[in-house]
Protein backbone atom coordinates (compact mmCIF):
# COMPACT_ATOMS: atom_id res chain seq x y z
CA UNK A 1 0.00 0.00 0.00
CA UNK A 2 2.94 2.34 0.66
CA UNK A 3 3.87 1.89 -3.01
CA UNK A 4 0.39 2.67 -4.32
CA UNK A 5 -0.80 5.50 -2.06
CA UNK A 6 1.52 8.14 -3.61
CA UNK A 7 0.23 7.28 -7.09
CA UNK A 8 -3.43 6.84 -6.14
CA UNK A 9 -4.35 10.20 -7.67
CA UNK A 10 -2.74 9.21 -10.97
CA UNK A 11 -4.53 5.86 -11.05
CA UNK A 12 -7.83 7.54 -10.19
CA UNK A 13 -7.36 10.16 -12.90
CA UNK A 14 -6.52 7.45 -15.42
CA UNK A 15 -9.60 5.43 -14.37
CA UNK A 16 -11.86 8.46 -14.94
CA UNK A 17 -10.20 9.05 -18.31
CA UNK A 18 -10.65 5.44 -19.49
CA UNK A 19 -14.21 5.27 -18.15
CA UNK A 20 -15.11 8.33 -20.21
CA UNK A 21 -13.22 6.85 -23.15
CA UNK A 22 -15.27 3.66 -22.95
CA UNK A 23 -18.54 5.61 -23.08
CA UNK A 24 -17.18 7.78 -25.87
CA UNK A 25 -15.99 4.83 -27.95
CA UNK A 26 -19.37 3.05 -27.83
CA UNK A 27 -21.98 5.81 -27.77
CA UNK A 28 -20.84 7.29 -31.10
CA UNK A 29 -21.21 4.16 -33.29
CA UNK A 30 -24.39 3.08 -31.46
CA UNK A 31 -26.02 6.50 -31.70
CA UNK A 32 -24.67 7.09 -35.21
CA UNK A 33 -26.18 3.83 -36.43
CA UNK A 34 -29.52 4.81 -34.88
CA UNK A 35 -29.30 8.21 -36.60
CA UNK A 36 -28.83 6.49 -39.97
CA UNK A 37 -25.15 7.30 -40.52
CA UNK A 38 -23.59 5.16 -43.23
CA UNK A 39 -21.04 2.48 -42.38
CA UNK A 40 -18.45 4.58 -44.24
CA UNK A 41 -19.09 7.50 -41.89
CA UNK A 42 -18.96 5.28 -38.83
CA UNK A 43 -15.72 3.74 -40.04
CA UNK A 44 -14.25 7.21 -40.47
CA UNK A 45 -14.84 7.78 -36.76
CA UNK A 46 -12.13 5.20 -36.13
CA UNK A 47 -9.94 6.79 -38.79
CA UNK A 48 -10.35 10.21 -37.18
CA UNK A 49 -9.45 8.76 -33.78
CA UNK A 50 -6.32 7.09 -35.17
CA UNK A 51 -5.15 10.24 -36.95
CA UNK A 52 -5.63 12.28 -33.78
CA UNK A 53 -3.97 9.65 -31.62
CA UNK A 54 -0.87 9.42 -33.81
CA UNK A 55 -0.66 13.23 -33.94
CA UNK A 56 -0.95 13.39 -30.15
CA UNK A 57 1.88 10.91 -29.66
CA UNK A 58 4.10 13.06 -31.89
CA UNK A 59 3.13 16.57 -30.76
CA UNK A 60 2.25 16.36 -27.06
CA UNK A 61 5.85 16.03 -25.76
CA UNK A 62 6.59 19.52 -27.13
CA UNK A 63 3.41 20.86 -25.51
CA UNK A 64 4.37 19.40 -22.14
CA UNK A 65 7.88 20.84 -22.44
CA UNK A 66 6.32 24.26 -22.95
CA UNK A 67 3.60 24.43 -20.26
CA UNK A 68 4.29 21.49 -17.91
CA UNK A 69 2.56 18.22 -17.14
CA UNK A 70 -0.31 19.45 -14.96
CA UNK A 71 -1.40 22.29 -17.25
CA UNK A 72 -1.09 20.14 -20.35
CA UNK A 73 -3.08 17.30 -18.80
CA UNK A 74 -5.81 19.67 -17.61
CA UNK A 75 -6.07 21.32 -21.02
CA UNK A 76 -6.25 17.99 -22.86
CA UNK A 77 -8.91 16.57 -20.52
CA UNK A 78 -10.99 19.75 -20.84
CA UNK A 79 -10.74 19.74 -24.65
CA UNK A 80 -11.80 16.07 -24.69
CA UNK A 81 -14.87 17.02 -22.66
CA UNK A 82 -15.65 19.86 -25.08
CA UNK A 83 -15.33 17.48 -28.04
CA UNK A 84 -17.80 15.11 -26.39
CA UNK A 85 -20.33 17.87 -25.75
CA UNK A 86 -19.81 19.13 -29.30
CA UNK A 87 -20.73 15.66 -30.58
CA UNK A 88 -24.03 15.88 -28.69
CA UNK A 89 -24.81 19.29 -30.20
CA UNK A 90 -23.68 18.68 -33.79
CA UNK A 91 -25.17 15.28 -34.67
CA UNK A 92 -23.60 15.14 -38.12
CA UNK A 93 -21.09 12.63 -39.50
CA UNK A 94 -18.45 15.17 -40.60
CA UNK A 95 -18.56 16.94 -37.23
CA UNK A 96 -18.26 13.67 -35.32
CA UNK A 97 -15.27 12.56 -37.40
CA UNK A 98 -13.40 15.81 -36.67
CA UNK A 99 -14.34 15.81 -32.98
CA UNK A 100 -13.37 12.16 -32.65
CA UNK A 101 -9.94 13.07 -34.02
CA UNK A 102 -9.65 15.88 -31.47
CA UNK A 103 -10.56 13.43 -28.71
CA UNK A 104 -7.96 10.93 -29.97
CA UNK A 105 -5.29 13.64 -29.81
CA UNK A 106 -6.26 14.55 -26.25
CA UNK A 107 -6.48 10.93 -25.13
CA UNK A 108 -3.00 10.11 -26.44
CA UNK A 109 -1.47 13.13 -24.72
CA UNK A 110 -3.23 12.56 -21.42
CA UNK A 111 -2.20 8.90 -21.34
CA UNK A 112 1.41 9.81 -22.10
CA UNK A 113 1.47 12.30 -19.24
CA UNK A 114 -0.01 9.86 -16.72
CA UNK A 115 2.37 7.07 -17.75
CA UNK A 116 5.49 9.21 -17.56
CA UNK A 117 4.32 10.45 -14.15
CA UNK A 118 3.77 6.90 -12.91
CA UNK A 119 7.19 5.85 -14.17
CA UNK A 120 8.86 8.66 -12.23
CA UNK A 121 6.91 8.02 -9.01
CA UNK A 122 7.80 4.32 -8.72
CA UNK A 123 11.15 2.68 -8.13
CA UNK A 124 12.48 0.24 -10.75
CA UNK A 125 11.97 -2.77 -8.50
CA UNK A 126 8.20 -2.26 -8.28
CA UNK A 127 7.52 -0.51 -11.59
CA UNK A 128 6.42 -3.67 -13.38
CA UNK A 129 3.83 -4.41 -10.67
CA UNK A 130 2.64 -0.80 -10.62
CA UNK A 131 2.11 -0.77 -14.37
CA UNK A 132 0.31 -4.10 -14.07
CA UNK A 133 -2.10 -2.46 -11.62
CA UNK A 134 -2.35 0.54 -13.95
CA UNK A 135 -3.26 -1.75 -16.88
CA UNK A 136 -5.91 -3.56 -14.81
CA UNK A 137 -7.40 -0.25 -13.65
CA UNK A 138 -7.57 0.98 -17.24
CA UNK A 139 -9.08 -2.26 -18.50
CA UNK A 140 -11.70 -2.30 -15.74
CA UNK A 141 -12.61 1.37 -16.23
CA UNK A 142 -12.82 1.04 -20.02
CA UNK A 143 -15.05 -2.04 -19.76
CA UNK A 144 -17.25 -0.29 -17.18
CA UNK A 145 -17.63 2.60 -19.62
CA UNK A 146 -18.84 0.21 -22.32
CA UNK A 147 -21.30 -1.49 -20.00
CA UNK A 148 -22.62 1.83 -18.66
CA UNK A 149 -24.59 2.24 -21.88
CA UNK A 150 -26.84 -0.65 -20.86
CA UNK A 151 -28.32 1.46 -18.05
CA UNK A 152 -30.03 4.21 -20.02
CA UNK A 153 -31.41 5.57 -23.26
CA UNK A 154 -28.73 6.23 -25.89
CA UNK A 155 -30.98 8.51 -27.94
CA UNK A 156 -30.61 11.51 -25.66
CA UNK A 157 -27.95 13.82 -24.24
CA UNK A 158 -27.23 11.87 -21.05
CA UNK A 159 -24.27 9.67 -22.06
CA UNK A 160 -22.53 12.49 -23.91
CA UNK A 161 -22.77 14.63 -20.78
CA UNK A 162 -21.69 11.74 -18.54
CA UNK A 163 -18.55 11.14 -20.62
CA UNK A 164 -17.76 14.88 -20.57
CA UNK A 165 -18.18 14.93 -16.77
CA UNK A 166 -15.69 12.10 -16.30
CA UNK A 167 -13.22 13.67 -18.74
CA UNK A 168 -13.32 16.74 -16.49
CA UNK A 169 -13.10 14.66 -13.31
CA UNK A 170 -9.94 13.04 -14.70
CA UNK A 171 -8.00 16.30 -14.29
CA UNK A 172 -9.02 16.83 -10.64
CA UNK A 173 -6.81 14.17 -8.94
CA UNK A 174 -3.67 15.25 -10.80
CA UNK A 175 -4.42 18.95 -10.30
CA UNK A 176 -4.71 18.46 -6.53
CA UNK A 177 -1.84 15.99 -6.24
CA UNK A 178 1.28 17.03 -4.34
CA UNK A 179 3.54 14.57 -6.17
CA UNK A 180 6.57 16.03 -7.90
CA UNK A 181 6.45 16.88 -11.60
CA UNK A 182 8.19 14.24 -13.74
CA UNK A 183 10.91 14.72 -16.33
CA UNK A 184 9.98 15.67 -19.92
CA UNK A 185 8.23 13.07 -22.04
CA UNK A 186 10.10 10.76 -24.37
CA UNK A 187 10.76 12.19 -27.83
CA UNK A 188 12.03 9.61 -30.30
CA UNK A 189 13.63 10.06 -33.72
CA UNK A 190 12.46 7.14 -35.83
CA UNK A 191 14.35 5.35 -38.59
CA UNK A 192 11.81 3.29 -40.52
CA UNK A 193 14.37 1.94 -43.01
CA UNK A 194 16.47 0.58 -40.18
CA UNK A 195 13.35 -0.91 -38.57
CA UNK A 196 12.47 -2.71 -41.82
CA UNK A 197 16.00 -4.08 -42.16
CA UNK A 198 15.87 -5.23 -38.55
CA UNK A 199 12.61 -7.19 -38.90
CA UNK A 200 10.46 -7.10 -42.06
CA UNK A 201 7.94 -9.47 -40.44
CA UNK A 202 7.37 -7.09 -37.55
CA UNK A 203 6.79 -4.05 -39.75
CA UNK A 204 4.60 -5.88 -42.26
CA UNK A 205 2.55 -7.70 -39.64
CA UNK A 206 2.02 -4.73 -37.33
CA UNK A 207 0.51 -2.70 -40.19
CA UNK A 208 -2.06 -5.40 -40.95
CA UNK A 209 -2.76 -5.97 -37.25
CA UNK A 210 -3.48 -2.23 -37.02
CA UNK A 211 -5.87 -2.56 -39.97
CA UNK A 212 -7.77 -5.49 -38.42
CA UNK A 213 -7.82 -4.29 -34.81
CA UNK A 214 -8.97 -0.77 -35.63
CA UNK A 215 -11.60 -1.97 -38.10
CA UNK A 216 -13.05 -4.43 -35.60
CA UNK A 217 -12.71 -2.11 -32.61
CA UNK A 218 -14.53 0.72 -34.40
CA UNK A 219 -17.25 -1.17 -36.24
CA UNK A 220 -17.99 -4.14 -33.95
CA UNK A 221 -20.85 -2.22 -32.25
CA UNK A 222 -22.34 -1.40 -35.65
CA UNK A 223 -22.19 -5.06 -36.69
CA UNK A 224 -23.73 -6.16 -33.38
CA UNK A 225 -26.61 -3.72 -33.73
CA UNK A 226 -27.34 -4.64 -37.32
CA UNK A 227 -27.48 -8.38 -36.63
CA UNK A 228 -30.17 -7.65 -34.08
CA UNK A 229 -28.42 -7.77 -30.70
CA UNK A 230 -30.01 -5.69 -27.95
CA UNK A 231 -28.00 -2.85 -26.42
CA UNK A 232 -26.83 -4.93 -23.45
CA UNK A 233 -25.47 -7.59 -25.78
CA UNK A 234 -23.87 -4.91 -27.98
CA UNK A 235 -21.96 -3.55 -24.97
CA UNK A 236 -20.85 -7.05 -23.95
CA UNK A 237 -19.93 -7.86 -27.55
CA UNK A 238 -17.62 -4.82 -27.49
CA UNK A 239 -16.07 -5.59 -24.08
CA UNK A 240 -15.55 -9.38 -24.37
CA UNK A 241 -12.85 -9.26 -27.09
CA UNK A 242 -10.72 -6.86 -25.03
CA UNK A 243 -11.01 -9.02 -21.93
CA UNK A 244 -10.19 -12.15 -23.94
CA UNK A 245 -7.15 -10.44 -25.43
CA UNK A 246 -5.90 -9.50 -21.97
CA UNK A 247 -6.31 -13.07 -20.71
CA UNK A 248 -4.56 -14.61 -23.71
CA UNK A 249 -1.44 -12.43 -23.61
CA UNK A 250 0.27 -14.37 -20.83
CA UNK A 251 -0.06 -17.95 -22.17
CA UNK A 252 0.74 -16.84 -25.71
CA UNK A 253 3.70 -14.85 -24.40
CA UNK A 254 5.07 -17.85 -22.55
CA UNK A 255 4.71 -19.95 -25.68
CA UNK A 256 6.51 -17.36 -27.81
CA UNK A 257 9.44 -17.31 -25.36
CA UNK A 258 9.92 -21.05 -25.92
CA UNK A 259 9.71 -21.35 -29.71
CA UNK A 260 10.07 -19.32 -32.88
CA UNK A 261 7.84 -16.29 -32.34
CA UNK A 262 6.93 -16.29 -36.02
CA UNK A 263 5.32 -19.71 -35.58
CA UNK A 264 3.31 -18.41 -32.64
CA UNK A 265 2.30 -15.31 -34.59
CA UNK A 266 1.21 -17.50 -37.50
CA UNK A 267 -0.79 -19.78 -35.20
CA UNK A 268 -2.56 -16.85 -33.55
CA UNK A 269 -3.30 -15.33 -36.95
CA UNK A 270 -4.79 -18.67 -38.07
CA UNK A 271 -7.12 -18.61 -35.04
CA UNK A 272 -8.12 -15.05 -35.90
CA UNK A 273 -8.74 -16.06 -39.53
CA UNK A 274 -10.88 -18.98 -38.35
CA UNK A 275 -12.99 -16.57 -36.29
CA UNK A 276 -13.28 -14.19 -39.27
CA UNK A 277 -14.45 -16.96 -41.58
CA UNK A 278 -16.87 -18.28 -38.95
CA UNK A 279 -18.58 -14.88 -38.80
CA UNK A 280 -18.90 -14.97 -42.60
CA UNK A 281 -19.81 -18.63 -43.22
CA UNK A 282 -21.90 -19.44 -40.14
CA UNK A 283 -23.45 -15.94 -40.12
CA UNK A 284 -24.44 -16.15 -36.43
CA UNK A 285 -27.61 -14.36 -35.41
CA UNK A 286 -27.97 -15.36 -31.76
CA UNK A 287 -26.23 -13.67 -28.84
CA UNK A 288 -24.21 -16.58 -27.45
CA UNK A 289 -22.56 -17.66 -30.71
CA UNK A 290 -21.71 -14.06 -31.60
CA UNK A 291 -20.14 -13.54 -28.17
CA UNK A 292 -18.19 -16.81 -28.39
CA UNK A 293 -16.77 -15.90 -31.80
CA UNK A 294 -16.02 -12.36 -30.58
CA UNK A 295 -14.05 -13.82 -27.66
CA UNK A 296 -12.07 -16.06 -30.03
CA UNK A 297 -11.35 -13.15 -32.35
CA UNK A 298 -10.42 -10.76 -29.54
CA UNK A 299 -8.23 -13.30 -27.80
CA UNK A 300 -6.32 -13.66 -31.07
CA UNK A 301 -6.05 -10.16 -32.48
CA UNK A 302 -5.23 -8.37 -29.24
CA UNK A 303 -2.42 -10.82 -28.46
CA UNK A 304 -0.56 -10.30 -31.74
CA UNK A 305 0.99 -6.90 -31.07
CA UNK A 306 3.22 -7.91 -28.13
CA UNK A 307 4.47 -10.95 -30.08
CA UNK A 308 5.46 -8.62 -32.91
CA UNK A 309 7.27 -6.23 -30.56
CA UNK A 310 9.14 -9.09 -28.91
CA UNK A 311 10.15 -10.53 -32.29
CA UNK A 312 11.46 -7.15 -33.46
CA UNK A 313 13.51 -6.80 -30.29
CA UNK A 314 15.00 -10.27 -30.78
CA UNK A 315 16.88 -8.83 -33.78
CA UNK A 316 17.55 -5.38 -32.33
CA UNK A 317 20.86 -3.77 -31.48
CA UNK A 318 21.36 -2.91 -27.79
CA UNK A 319 19.82 0.41 -26.77
CA UNK A 320 17.36 0.64 -29.68
CA UNK A 321 14.25 -0.78 -27.97
CA UNK A 322 12.41 2.53 -27.69
CA UNK A 323 13.11 3.41 -31.34
CA UNK A 324 11.77 0.01 -32.40
CA UNK A 325 8.64 0.34 -30.28
CA UNK A 326 8.08 3.88 -31.52
CA UNK A 327 8.38 2.80 -35.16
CA UNK A 328 6.02 -0.12 -34.65
CA UNK A 329 3.48 2.13 -32.92
CA UNK A 330 3.63 4.56 -35.83
CA UNK A 331 3.15 1.74 -38.34
CA UNK A 332 0.29 0.33 -36.24
CA UNK A 333 -1.26 3.80 -36.23
CA UNK A 334 -1.09 4.02 -40.02
CA UNK A 335 -2.86 0.67 -40.25
CA UNK A 336 -5.45 1.96 -37.77
CA UNK A 337 -6.15 4.86 -40.11
CA UNK A 338 -6.65 2.56 -43.11
CA UNK A 339 -8.65 -0.24 -41.46
CA UNK A 340 -11.88 1.51 -40.37
CA UNK A 341 -12.09 3.45 -43.64
CA UNK A 342 -11.84 0.34 -45.83
CA UNK A 343 -14.10 -1.72 -43.57
CA UNK A 344 -16.75 1.00 -43.42
CA UNK A 345 -16.79 1.25 -47.21
CA UNK A 346 -16.97 -2.56 -47.58
CA UNK A 347 -19.87 -2.82 -45.13
CA UNK A 348 -21.78 -0.20 -47.11
CA UNK A 349 -21.11 -1.77 -50.51
CA UNK A 350 -21.15 -5.51 -49.69
CA UNK A 351 -23.01 -5.97 -46.43
CA UNK A 352 -22.52 -5.95 -42.68
CA UNK A 353 -20.36 -9.09 -42.61
CA UNK A 354 -17.87 -7.47 -44.96
CA UNK A 355 -16.21 -6.22 -41.76
CA UNK A 356 -14.84 -9.74 -41.35
CA UNK A 357 -13.79 -9.94 -45.00
CA UNK A 358 -11.46 -7.01 -44.28
CA UNK A 359 -10.09 -8.54 -41.06
CA UNK A 360 -9.74 -11.93 -42.79
CA UNK A 361 -7.68 -10.36 -45.59
CA UNK A 362 -5.46 -8.67 -43.01
CA UNK A 363 -4.88 -11.88 -41.09
CA UNK A 364 -4.30 -13.83 -44.31
CA UNK A 365 -1.59 -11.33 -45.29
CA UNK A 366 0.12 -11.81 -41.91
CA UNK A 367 0.07 -15.60 -42.30
CA UNK A 368 1.38 -15.67 -45.87
CA UNK A 369 4.17 -13.15 -45.37
CA UNK A 370 5.32 -14.66 -42.08
CA UNK A 371 5.49 -18.15 -43.59
CA UNK A 372 7.49 -16.77 -46.54
CA UNK A 373 9.95 -15.02 -44.21
CA UNK A 374 10.35 -18.18 -42.13
CA UNK A 375 11.61 -19.90 -45.27
CA UNK A 376 14.10 -17.06 -45.84
CA UNK A 377 15.51 -16.45 -42.35
CA UNK A 378 16.45 -18.72 -39.49
CA UNK A 379 14.81 -18.38 -36.09
CA UNK A 380 16.61 -16.50 -33.32
CA UNK A 381 18.56 -18.74 -30.94
CA UNK A 382 16.87 -19.36 -27.60
CA UNK A 383 19.59 -17.65 -25.57
CA UNK A 384 19.50 -14.54 -27.80
CA UNK A 385 15.80 -13.84 -27.42
CA UNK A 386 14.46 -10.78 -25.64
CA UNK A 387 11.77 -11.28 -23.01
CA UNK A 388 8.08 -11.13 -23.96
CA UNK A 389 6.26 -8.26 -22.26
CA UNK A 390 2.45 -7.91 -22.23
CA UNK A 391 1.64 -4.67 -24.07
CA UNK A 392 -1.65 -2.98 -24.83
CA UNK A 393 -1.86 -1.93 -28.46
CA UNK A 394 -3.99 0.79 -29.96
CA UNK A 395 -5.93 3.15 -27.80
CA UNK A 396 -3.78 2.76 -24.70
CA UNK A 397 -0.32 2.40 -26.25
CA UNK A 398 2.21 5.16 -26.79
CA UNK A 399 5.91 5.81 -26.45
CA UNK A 400 5.70 6.06 -22.65
CA UNK A 401 4.15 2.59 -22.47
CA UNK A 402 6.79 1.30 -24.85
CA UNK A 403 9.67 2.74 -22.84
CA UNK A 404 8.41 1.36 -19.55
CA UNK A 405 7.53 -2.07 -20.93
CA UNK A 406 10.94 -2.45 -22.55
CA UNK A 407 12.94 -1.37 -19.53
CA UNK A 408 11.00 -2.27 -16.42
CA UNK A 409 8.37 -4.96 -16.94
CA UNK A 410 8.95 -8.37 -15.36
CA UNK A 411 10.16 -11.19 -17.57
CA UNK A 412 8.00 -14.15 -18.48
CA UNK A 413 11.04 -16.42 -18.72
CA UNK A 414 11.14 -19.37 -16.37
CA UNK A 415 14.09 -20.18 -14.15
CA UNK A 416 16.02 -23.42 -14.20
CA UNK A 417 13.48 -25.11 -11.96
CA UNK A 418 10.71 -24.43 -14.47
CA UNK A 419 8.69 -22.12 -12.16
Amino acid sequence: MRQYLPIFSLLLGSAFLLFAGGINGLILPVRGNAEGFSSVSLGLLGTGWAVGYVAGCIMVPALVARVGHIRAFGALAAIAAVSMLGSAIAVMPWAWIVLRGVCGFCFAGAAMIVESWLSEQTDPGSRGRVFGVYTMVNLGANTAGYLMLTLGDTSGFFFFALAAIFYCLALVPTALSNTSTPAPLVSVKLNMKSLWRNSPVAVFAVFWVGVSNAAFGTLAPVYAQQVGLVLTAVAVFTAVPILAGAVMQMPIGLMSDRMDRRKVLTGVAVLALAADLSFIVIAPEGRMLNLALAALLGGSIYAMYPIIVAHANDHADPGTAIQISGGLLLTYGIGSIVGPTVAGWAMTEVGIRALFLVTACAHGMVILYTLWRMAKREAVAEDEKSNFQPINAGRTSNLQTAETSQNDAPSLETDSSGT
